[in-house]
């Protein structure tokens, strides 16, 4: 199967499944409970223990900063790679 027929099947099985779920909110409350934001708030303050809510804040919000910039990084790279016919 080649990739743009990949695609295809990919994005017809997203919509059939979102179209079977009448409860969107419950489908992805689990994910939304997990979410980034909770995992930065937990490495602040294991790198920060006695921070004020204020520092914590702060932190967290650099720690988010610095994973989608890493992302963009490797975003990027991977583009090039492509670009190159390199893979990945």
């Amino acid at each position: 199967m080649n990739p743009a027929e990949r695609s295809l099947r990919a994005r017809f099985a997203a919509h059939k499944s979102w179209g079977n779920t009448l409860d969107r909110a419950g489908r992805t409350a689990a994910a939304r409970k997990a979410s980034h934001h909770t995992r930065f708030v937990v490495q602040a303050r294991e790198l920060h223990p006695d921070a004020t809510d204020e520092q914590i804040d702060q932190v967290v919000s650099s720690l988010r900063k610095a994973h989608y910039a890493k992302l963009a990084l490797l975003s990027a790279q991977a583009r090039r790679r492509k670009r190159r016919g390199e893979g990945t």
